[in-house]
């Protein structure tokens, strides 16, 4: 016997027992003949004998030999068809007892049945849905992540940014030498604007100050007042801060020695006009500040072949020169230009030299459209 038979009268065998069963056990139904109750049963076995082996034998097999996605399938088919029989069998329950019964179990195995195979047919499309919402879902965090990387990139670069100013901006602390306060300049450029920062003047160097302009040596004195006059201008007229630190290098005995240290431990320039102490700080690594070379850097420059006006105020070192000086105080030595001694003439520059103590500038007269080339008539 195959199991399709098996399953045919088992499945009979257990329809007639419940008609059975329902008819002597339930009292809730109306009152039945015995005839149409045989009739029944035998209806029932009859269908039951029928579908049997399409709702137990044909099921298994296919869930045997089906595929992992045609299961998913079915089970999710299942559950769709239970929900909608769930909301079907809200209104069939309210039949007359009998119907009541009957047609909500019919209509619960019709939508499961309904759902298993129309999720089974249609698999394909189920699940280009679920991948459309989960490659929606993954496009979206995608996106996400490329918007947090591209705020994370903007702090970078903002950060990256703030580092590249921080490390090109001005120096904010020079120290300032006794030389360069007394020699006075430092309190006109500074207001030119020039010079960015605080200014700092150590307690040894205003100690210094103090010395010099308390000696009894007169020139000293001058130059002490002086600086002590220049440091005041410097507080009340500059734009720029001025700071007296009391900061010390206990272990230094010289002032410059002291001033070099101090730079070298605050990683600022020194501003100085002392030639010594220039040499000794920059062999130390210190960048110093000269103001007599920043005063050579701004002197007007003079090509050969310019014609200036001069005025011969003293010999020269050679017969016959006569040397004369611009407004920033160049030094102009002309050829033949001893003989117009405290004369202004125009003078045509032949070559610029540049020396340790500065600009040298050699001219000789001009000579004009009559010979003589003056400006005023030598002096007899």
């Amino acid at each position: 016997m195959s199991i399709n038979t098996l399953s045919r009268f088992i499945g009979a065998l257990l329809a007639i027992i419940m008609v059975i069963a329902i008819y002597f056990f339930d009292h809730t139904l109306p009152e039945m003949n015995i005839g149409w109750m045989i009739g029944i049963a035998a209806v029932s076995g009859l269908i039951a004998f029928i579908i049997s082996p399409y709702i137990s034998v044909v099921p298994y097999r296919w869930m045997r030999e089906a595929a992992a996605s045609d299961l998913m399938a079915a089970v999710i088919g299942l559950i769709v068809g239970l929900i909608i029989s769930f909301l079907i069998d809200i209104p069939l329950a309210n039949l007359p007892p009998i119907w009541g019964r009957i047609l909500p179990f019919v209509g619960t195995v019709i939508c499961g049945a309904l759902g298993v195979a129309l999720a089974v047919q249609r698999k394909n499309d189920i699940t280009h849905l679920f991948q459309s919402a989960i490659t929606a879902r993954r496009t979206r965090e995608r996106e996400r992540d490329e918007e947090r990387e591209k705020e994370r990139e903007k702090e970078k670069t903002k950060e990256q940014e703030k580092e590249r100013t921080s490390q090109t901006q001005p120096v904010t602390q020079i120290l300032l030498d006794t030389s360069a306060i007394i020699d006075g300049r430092i309190a006109d450029i500074s207001q030119t604007g020039f010079v960015s920062g605080t200014l700092i003047v150590p307690r040894f160097i205003l100690n210094e100050l103090q010395r010099i302009a308390d000696s009894a040596d007169t020139m000293r004195r001058n130059r002490g007042r002086r600086g002590l006059e220049m440091l005041n201008r410097l507080q009340k007229d500059t734009t720029v801060p001025i700071e007296i630190t009391d900061a010390d290098v206990e272990d230094v005995v010289e002032v410059d020695g002291k001033l070099v240290k101090m730079a070298r431990i605050l990683h600022c320039p020194i501003i100085t006009n002392d030639f010594n102490l220039n040499r000794v700080a920059e062999l130390q690594g210190v960048k110093v500040l000269n103001i007599n070379e920043l005063a050579n850097a701004v002197k007007p420059v003079l090509l050969p072949g310019e014609d200036i006006h001069i005025k011969i105020m003293q010999d020269g070192k050679e017969l016959g020169q006569g040397v004369g000086y611009l407004d920033d105080g160049t030094m102009i030595v002309v050829e033949g230009g001893r003989q117009y001694m405290s004369s202004t003439i125009e003078v045509t520059v032949t070559r610029v030299l540049q020396t340790v103590a500065g600009r040298m500038i050699f001219a000789h007269p001009k000579l004009g459209s009559n010979g003589t080339g003056l400006s005023q008539s030598p002096k007899r």
